[in-house]
């Protein structure tokens, strides 16, 4: 069955045309200061990062629910379950990686920003103790939770849609994947994105 994108309220920085293959959400934009040129611009050249792609999906385009769950860094449980009714922005990330470092105070703006609409945003860390990504973390300001490395788990659960480090999931109302950036973002980026979700529940 064949997808289409959703076409957004707002020009959303970074996006010029995103595309939705049949193998899930897969993107393409042509915007010269696109995400996707922000990615390539890392100065750590052993780093495979996502390539910057942006992608949304329409409501009836949308697949089964994402059931997300773990410890947080310091060790309480967690899980989507627990948020019926909520849009969740989910941010896979690693203090070991640049461009994840790179964009975690345009992550923090726009938690502050979205928070008081009643979003949340959890980090899925990578690949490192809970105590050295914390300290990161506190270091950055950054007052958003955390979910520990599980050893992959949490990239199951997000349905192969988080394979690069850093990438950044909107999760709809339902918890179904409505938009993904896979590489680094920016707070107008994903503050669009996720104004969008909640419209299209609105409309």
């Amino acid at each position: 069955m064949s997808t289409r994108v959703a076409r957004t309220r707002r020009v959303v920085p970074a996006l010029a045309l995103a595309c939705v293959t049949a193998l899930g959400l897969a993107a393409c934009s042509s915007d010269g200061n696109s995400i996707s040129k922000q990615a390539n611009q890392g100065s750590d050249k052993n780093y495979l990062a996502g390539d910057g792609t942006l992608a949304q999906l329409a409501p009836g385009d949308r697949g089964k629910p994402v059931t997300l769950s773990g410890k947080l860094l310091d060790g309480t449980p967690w899980s989507t379950k627990d948020h019926p009714g909520t849009v969740i922005v989910v941010n896979v990330w690693g203090s070991w990686c640049p461009p994840c470092k790179a964009e975690t105070p345009d992550l923090q703006k726009a938690w502050e920003k979205l928070q008081p609409e009643g979003v949340l945003m959890v980090g899925v860390d990578r690949q490192e103790g809970p105590q050295t990504a914390a300290a990161y973390l506190k270091t950055a300001g950054v007052t958003y939770p955390s979910l520990q490395d599980d050893g992959g788990a949490a990239l199951v659960a997000l349905q192969g849609k988080a394979s690069a480090t850093p990438s950044t999931l909107v999760l709809d109302q339902q918890h179904r994947i409505a938009a993904r950036v896979s590489g680094p973002t920016t707070t107008s980026t994903l503050v669009g994105l996720v104004d969008d979700v909640l419209h299209q529940a609105k409309g």
